[in-house]
C-alpha cells in the first residue's frame, strides 16, 4: 500500500528487479504509475491497482493472493495531517481494522507496518531503544503508535507480522518528498540561497531512502522466528537540525547560503538506537545523509 508514495516509488521497482511479483496499492494522487513508476511501468511482474485504503471491498479483493503486505500508505506527516484532521485520523487509523480484517481474509502469510520513530517524542535518555515508553506528542504519532496496539491484539498469530519505526527517510526517489528535513534544507539551499532552522537543537535520527528500501526487503525475507511479532528501529545518523543545516551548506558547496534561526513550539528530540534489527537481521545501513 503507498506504492506510489516516497518508499513506495523506490522499493517498488527494487522489488521486481529482485524477481518479486509486485502489486502497488495507491491513489496515485501525485502522478500516474507510468510517471512515479516509470522504470517498472510495462513490466510484467507489476499490477498497479488505483484504490482508497478506507474502501474495504476494493482493498480485499486487491489482497487476493498477496503472500505479503507492506503497508506505507497515510498522510505522512505532521503538518499534513494537521490541514485535515479528520480525513489524516480516517486513513491513518479508522481505515487499519479494515487492512487487518483484509489480510486475515485473504490469507496474507506476512504484515510489515510502517509506524514511525516519531512515537517516542521526547525522550531524554540517548539512545532510545524499541522497549522506551513510547510519548506521541500529535495526532500523526499518536495514530501511529494505536495501529501498532490494533495490530498486536487483532492479529496475534494469524499471520507473521512485524513493526518497523524508521527514522526520517533522506535522498532521491522518483515520488520525491520535499518536507523531510535534509531533503528540505537542501532544498532552501539550492533554490533559496537560505536555509531557515527552526529551533536547531532537537536530535533527529536520519536513513537514506536506500537503506530503508533494503530493510523492507530485508523483512520480507527473514525467517519467521526472527521477525514474528518484532518492533525494529530502523535509523542511522543522528544529527541535530543545526548540525544538519552545516552539512547541507557544506555539501552544496556554496558558502553565501546563509542559515536563519527561527524559534519553533516542536520540542521533538530523540536519538534512536538500532540496534536490534543490526543484531537480530544484520542490517548495516550503507548510505550517509552526505
Amino acid at each position: 500500500t503507498g506504492g506510489a508514495g516516497y518508499v513506495g516509488s523506490a522499493l517498488v521497482p527494487a522489488l521486481i528487479h529482485s524477481c518479486y511479483d509486485v502489486t502497488g496499492l495507491d491513489l496515485f494522487l501525485f502522478g500516474a504509475p507510468e510517471v512515479v513508476l516509470a522504470s517498472v511501468k510495462d513490466h510484467p511482474r507489476l499490477r498497479c491497482v488505483r484504490l482508497d485504503i478506507r474502501d474495504e471491498p476494493a482493498l480485499t479483493r486487491a489482497l487476493e493472493g498477496a503472500e505479503a503486505v507492506v503497508h506505507l500508505a497515510c498522510i505522512s506527516n505532521d503538518p499534513s495531517f494537521e490541514l485535515d484532521p479528520q480525513l489524516g485520523t480516517s486513513i491513518n487509523y479508522e481505515a487499519f481494522p479494515g487492512l487487518l480484517r483484509a489480510v486475515r481474509a485473504t490469507g496474507v502469510k506476512r504484515l510489515i507496518y510502517a509506524s514511525s520513530s516519531s512515537v517516542y517524542g521526547i525522550q531524554p535518555q540517548p539512545n532510545v531503544r524499541e522497549d522506551a515508553p513510547c510519548k506521541p506528542l500529535t495526532d500523526y504519532s499518536t495514530y501511529k503508535l494505536l495501529c501498532e496496539e490494533l495490530l498486536k491484539t487483532t492479529l496475534r498469530d494469524s499471520c507473521e507480522w512485524v513493526i518497523v519505526r524508521p527514522a526520517t527517510v533522506c535522498g532521491y526517489a522518483p515520488r520525491l518528498r520535499l518536507d523531510l528535513t535534509v531533503n528540505l534544507l537542501t532544498l532552501h539551499a539550492l533554490v533559496k540561497r537560505e536555509i531557515t532552522v527552526f529551533g536547531g537543537s532537537q536530535l533527529r535520527p536520519n536513513l537514506h531512502i536506500d537503506d530503508m528500501v533494503a530493510a523492507y526487503r530485508l523483512l520480507l525475507e527473514a525467517p519467521a522466528p526472527l521477525i514474528h511479532r518484532a518492533v525494529f528501529n530502523v535509523g542511522y545518523q543522528n544529527r541535530t537540525v543545526a548540525e544538519l543545516a552545516e552539512l547541507v551548506r557544506r555539501q552544496v558547496g556554496d558558502p553565501s547560503v546563509s542559515i536563519t534561526v527561527k524559534p519553533t513550539d516542536d520540542l521533538r528530540s530523540y536519538h534512536i538506537n538500532a540496534d536490534r534489527i543490526r543484531e537480530v537481521l544484520g542490517f548495516v545501513p550503507r548510505g550517509t545523509i552526505e
